[in-house]
């Protein structure tokens, strides 16, 4: 793809974005365009803030996609997770709106996340998105991730 601009941070010394708002998303050409095929991405210690008592929440967020023309570049990535470190959000907000930046941005041809937020309160909570339903064909792994269970 011509048009895709050249990674900023792949081989670059990246300081960590100020908010996932000043996150840059990297994109490059998928190169099995014409394969069906999932990628899974997994941030087993993603850390947000809670937007009342600005206490951290932590999850386990698991990432599928079904590329489409572009994949998204790892690093950059990770970047834009851990610029959430000093976000302050629902576990709603921060999964879902994960999710629907990169399938805005990536326009993969399905994406889904799953957030497995650990307790806070003594409630986990379990937040999932997804783009639609995922194309025939496209082998579909359970995300792995045990339900909490605390001492049980």
């Amino acid at each position: 793809m011509a048009d895709t601009p050249k990674p900023l941070h792949l081989g670059q010394a990246s300081a960590l974005p100020v908010s996932p708002e000043a996150a840059v998303l990297d994109y490059v050409p998928n190169p099995r365009a014409g394969a069906l095929y999932l990628v899974r991405f997994a941030a087993p210690e993603f850390t947000s803030l809670c937007p009342v008592t600005g206490q951290p929440d932590f999850a386990h967020l698991v990432i599928d996609y079904a590329p489409g023309a572009t994949i998204v570049e790892s690093k950059s990535l990770k970047l834009f997770l851990g610029s959430f470190r000093g976000h302050a959000g629902f576990h709603e907000d921060v999964t879902v709106g994960i999710g629907q930046r990169l399938a805005a941005e990536m326009q993969p041809r399905w994406l889904r996340i799953g957030g497995y937020w650990y307790p806070r309160g003594g409630i986990p909570i379990d937040v999932f998105w997804q783009s639609g339903a995922p194309p025939e064909g496209l082998w579909v792994p359970d995300q792995g991730v045990a339900s909490y269970r605390g001492r049980g």
